[in-house]
């Protein structure tokens, strides 16, 4: 590794470091007080405000995992019982399984898989219903997006210094990769950094998921942290990339950025997740509104198990309500979720991404460090020993047929008679001339015709 490159590692690897010890800040994180039974419930006002319960009649989410790129979802929460189906930790400093809490900020990854996949619990005391047709989110705590979808807590170390030494240019990949072997139809990534650039290593992982057909959610960033336009990886194209609104719908000045790779705006202030331990806390960032539209890819996903990636973007920014400056712009990209209509309403199919590919990205700016493509060669062909190779010999033309000999004969005719017309044409005007020293020129700036008399200038 050269010293340049070694350095590239460690400006990177800082400034993700330090938009993630911002979000801290940025997430606004408050312990919630004790509350009555339904409270958190009706604190989720993005459920109905952004069209997630219309959509339920279509979808939950059923057969669908999604992988949380995070710090480590806490299987135990009581909102999670049975939502967590695998895990792997990918820092070298967290449980094999991913589910312990780690890094500078323990509690993100939790307070993201509640918002998509919580499924509420029983109260205390209670029990649940026997009857099969009485399943489905119990009726305290906190209810994701897509309560039947399941999660995969793939654990990173972000935010502080890793005690294992893994730098997140390698963790990042490594999770990427990891989810989607694992089966995974969407990869949420509430994670961000203060660059648009990403390390070249990054770029075959995304490329991967891109191929197996995997839906990437990523957050925009939040100014409040330092993240005044969007960073990497909400900047790979492909990526669908979500900023945030605010209580009014609004883009919201501190819980959000903007560029232009934004491609859909979700509730991202006043934001209630659960925590490690099976606690609650209210928080607000594009952390919180990347998971909601993370949870709608999954009801996508799940009403209709054979459409694309691409088709599955295509259907969440084609059916938002337009905001902002009109058709697609940097605040809002595409407009605000409308997971109703992404669910109901029909939407012509898309030829590519509308969000770009990072498979062409790759062609177009990497091409400068591709190896050359190898000469191909024959499979059965086998060379000779060059002490028997035959003498080389210049090889036969084909005998012309009789349409290629009528062919060439009618071109040297054409251009013998074209060469005699020129002649033929010269002799007359030479002849002109002689009787008549008085001849025709054009005007090149009035385009009018002028005489010239020869004889008089000699």
């Amino acid at each position: 590794m050269t010293r340049a490159t070694a350095r590239f590692r460690r400006t990177a690897s800082a400034l993700l470091a330090m938009v993630l010890a911002g979000g801290s800040l940025a997430a606004g994180l408050v312990a919630a007080p004790p509350a009555q039974a339904d409270s958190w419930r009706d604190k989720q006002y993005w459920l109905a405000e952004s069209g997630i319960t219309k959509a339920w009649e279509v979808s939950k989410g059923a057969g669908v995992k999604v992988a949380v790129i995070d710090s480590g979802v806490d299987a135990q929460h009581p909102d999670l019982k049975g939502a967590v189906v695998g895990g792997f930790d990918v820092s070298g400093s967290g449980s094999p399984d991913g589910r312990k809490s780690i890094g500078g900020k323990p509690e993100h990854a939790t307070l993201v898989a509640t918002m998509l996949a919580g499924r509420g619990h029983q109260p205390a005391g209670s029990t649940a219903s026997p009857s099969p047709g009485a399943s489905g989110p119990g009726p305290d705590g906190i209810v994701g997006v897509a309560p039947e979808a399941q999660i995969l807590s793939v654990s990173t170390w972000l935010g502080s210094p890793n005690p294992a030494g893994k730098s997140d240019q390698d963790q990042i990949p490594e999770a990427v990769r990891w989810a989607v072997d694992n089966g995974a139809g969407v990869i949420n990534i509430s994670l961000g950094s203060t660059t648009p650039q990403w390390p070249q290593s990054w770029d075959a992982a995304f490329l991967y998921a891109e191929q197996k057909d995997v839906v990437i959610v990523a957050a925009a960033g939040n100014r409040v942290g330092g993240n005044v336009q969007v960073g990497a990886p909400a900047t790979i194209p492909g990526v669908l990339t979500v900023a945030g609104l605010d209580r009014k719908g609004v883009a919201s000045i501190d819980a959000s950025s903007q560029g232009i790779s934004i491609g859909v705006a979700a509730p991202a202030e006043n934001l209630l997740g659960g925590t490690p331990g099976g606690g609650y806390a209210e928080w607000a960032g594009t952390s919180g509104a990347a998971p909601i539209v993370s949870g709608v890819a999954a009801l996508i996903r799940s009403k209709w198990p054979d459409m694309s990636a691409k088709q599955v973007i295509n259907r969440i920014v084609s059916t938002a309500k337009d905001a902002g400056a009109s058709g697609k712009d940097p605040l809002y990209g595409f407009g605000v979720l409308n997971a109703e209509g992404a669910l109901k309403d029909p939407v012509p199919e898309a030829a590519s991404n509308p969000l770009g590919s990072i498979s062409d990205w790759i062609r177009v700016h990497r091409r400068g460090n591709l190896a050359a493509p190898p000469v191909p060669v024959p499979a059965t062909e086998v060379p000779s020993p060059v002490a028997t190779l035959p003498d080389a010999t210049v090889p036969a033309a084909e005998p012309p047929s009789q349409r290629d000999s009528a062919l060439g004969a009618a071109v040297v005719i054409g251009f013998t008679v074209l060469f005699l017309a020129i002649i033929a044409a010269a002799v007359v005007q030479l002849r002109r001339a002689a009787r008549n020293p008085r001849l025709a020129r054009e005007e090149p700036d009035t385009g009018t015709l002028d005489t010239v008399d020869l004889g008089a200038n000699g």
